[in-house]
């Protein structure tokens, strides 16, 4: 089991927050790309931020969404459709979705809508 997949959400959370607002974007956007993925309102995701959820728990209570699977490229060296481990995958989309919003892409092609 990777050391991540233990680690508690709370913990992340901050540091994309930190990553997304560096480059002008917002809470409310980065919110937004969370609940996109998961599924989760936002009273719910600030719920799981609230009870320090690890990463595991965090993503065994969300509803992917089925559009997801749109989400391809490179994060950490590693091709994002090649993880053969679902949780790891799913973190990883999450991963890719910060780093996309980061570089500024409009938020339709960011939550894979066009």
């Amino acid at each position: 089991m990777h050391k991540i997949y233990s680690m508690a959400f709370s913990r992340i959370y901050p540091l994309y927050v930190t990553k997304v607002e560096r480059k002008g974007r917002t809470i409310a956007e980065l919110r937004e790309v969370i609940t996109w993925l998961t599924g989760f309102s936002d009273s719910k995701l600030q719920d799981l931020i609230d009870t320090n959820v690890t990463l595991e728990e965090f993503f065994a209570q969300a509803a992917i969404n089925p559009d997801a699977i749109k989400i391809t490229g490179m994060i950490c060296g590693v091709r994002i459709e090649e993880i053969e481990d679902p949780l790891m995958q799913k973190i990883r989309y999450l991963d890719k979705l910060v780093d996309d919003l980061y570089k500024g892409r409009p938020m339709e092609k960011v939550l894979r809508a066009v």
